[in-house]
């Protein structure tokens, strides 16, 4: 109890030191506001479409349908400009080597007989113009089957076309089951990608939050007041107060950057957040984020208590600060295959699972307990051997000056 009591009081310490902060406070509000500039820069860059170049299309119309195209063309809101036009082929070859977006269509009864319709188009024409001129196809059919002598009633029938279409003896209900259960599979989708996503942003936040950790036992040492703060309680006291301390920093962070973005997301993507949050699954999202949490601050508090001055950290502290960033490897493989290989090699990494968990459980329907136990009985079990570790490391980094320890004297200290 005496030991939990010290490190509530290192932990409100820390707390306290860091919301008096200004730097931290203006990060803290910083942060949610630089994540929606970069939401809407992102709609600025990619949504400021630039206009569609207009494609200009001449008819050589022998047919008298010119009218009837123009309508057709107008209908489909392409980005064609429709012109009659008298040219040759011949000419219309030489032409379109001299332009840009633009076609010659030349429709006659001798095409018509082919069932081809001869096309001349610029070179750099886009490659979709071909599938967006087979529109033509109707007008040109309408005017064919007039052509048989079809009264305009025939036509209408013939026009309307006919779709072939799975229906049952009871096709109103069977299509109002459709609806249900697409609306059903909708809604548990959201219940497990929303508080998936809301997890992860947890744990980002506190893990992001934590790497502070490093900054606060070096400065501790340069100052040199960590003689002064071990004469009243153990090093272990001072290490599990700093974990503490920067877990409630990140939920803090969490809390200021959810209450400011969520309400724009909702907004932009209206969708109503909190209806799919608070579900049974939440409960394991959470544990799986402060597990991460736990893991990589254990790792920083005690590879932080082996350097003497941020500034100064070597290649060894740089790597270790990259590992919560190890997730992200394995991003593309989960979401193409969340049950795939790679998928279940990063749950069972103990850097990568919590990452690869919450990633993987948002996309899968159904959830392959088997793996989630193994991965969070090795996350359980790494947790508390880097626990070990680091106050062994933490035990004597934190009182070293003069230079960072190297990854061999780290060992030494372990094996002490």
């Amino acid at each position: 109890m005496k030991h939990m009591r010290n490190s509530l009081k290192v932990a409100k310490w820390e707390i306290k030191r860091n919301l008096r902060n200004k730097t931290f406070i203006i990060g803290m509000f910083l942060t949610p506001l630089f994540i929606i500039g970069f939401m809407f820069l992102g709609e600025l860059i990619g949504g400021d479409d630039e206009e569609t170049e207009m494609t200009t299309v001449f008819i050589h119309d022998e047919l008298g349908v010119f009218s009837e195209i123009e309508q057709t063309v107008a209908a489909s809101n392409l980005s064609w400009q429709v012109m009659q036009t008298d040219v040759t082929e011949e000419e219309a070859n030489k032409e379109v080597k001299n332009t840009e977006q633009t076609a010659y269509l030349f429709i006659d009864e001798e095409s018509l007989t082919k069932g081809t319709i001869p096309a001349y188009t610029s070179e750099e024409m886009d490659a979709s113009f071909m599938n967006q001129a087979q529109i033509l196809s109707s007008p040109i059919q309408a005017w064919q089957l007039k052509e048989l002598g079809l009264s305009n009633d025939q036509l209408a029938v013939v026009s309307r076309g006919i779709q072939i279409a799975d229906v049952s003896a009871n096709d109103e209900t069977d299509t109002k089951d459709a609806k249900e259960t697409a609306e059903e599979s909708e809604i548990a989708s959201l219940e497990r990608i929303v508080p998936g996503a809301f997890a992860g942003f947890i744990m980002l936040s506190i893990v992001f939050t934590g790497m502070a950790i490093f900054q606060s036992a070096s400065q501790e040492k340069k100052d040199k007041i960590a003689e002064i703060i071990l004469s009243s309680l153990t090093p272990n006291d001072l290490m599990q107060g700093k974990i503490i301390g920067y877990f409630v920093l990140g939920i803090v962070q969490s809390i200021v950057s959810l209450v400011i973005v969520l309400p724009v997301l909702s907004w932009r993507l209206d969708i109503a957040f909190l209806d799919y949050l608070f579900v049974p699954e939440l409960a394991l999202y959470l544990m799986i984020a402060i597990s991460g949490y736990l893991l990589f601050a254990s790792i920083f508090v005690g590879v932080g208590a082996t350097m003497t001055d941020m500034t100064t950290a070597g290649n060894f502290q740089g790597m270790v600060m990259m590992l919560p960033f190890l997730p992200f490897i394995f991003i593309g493989p989960v979401l193409s295959d969340p049950s795939g290989f790679m998928a279940q090699l990063g749950t069972y990494i103990p850097f990568t699972a919590p990452g690869v968990l919450l990633l993987r459980l948002s996309n899968l329907e159904e959830w392959p307990w088997l793996e989630i136990i193994i991965s969070l009985a090795i996350l359980i079990i790494s947790i508390w051997i880097f626990v070990k570790l680091a106050g062994k490391i933490f035990k004597v980094g934190i009182l070293m000056y003069g230079k960072n320890a190297t990854p061999g004297e780290i060992w030494k200290w372990i094996r002490m």
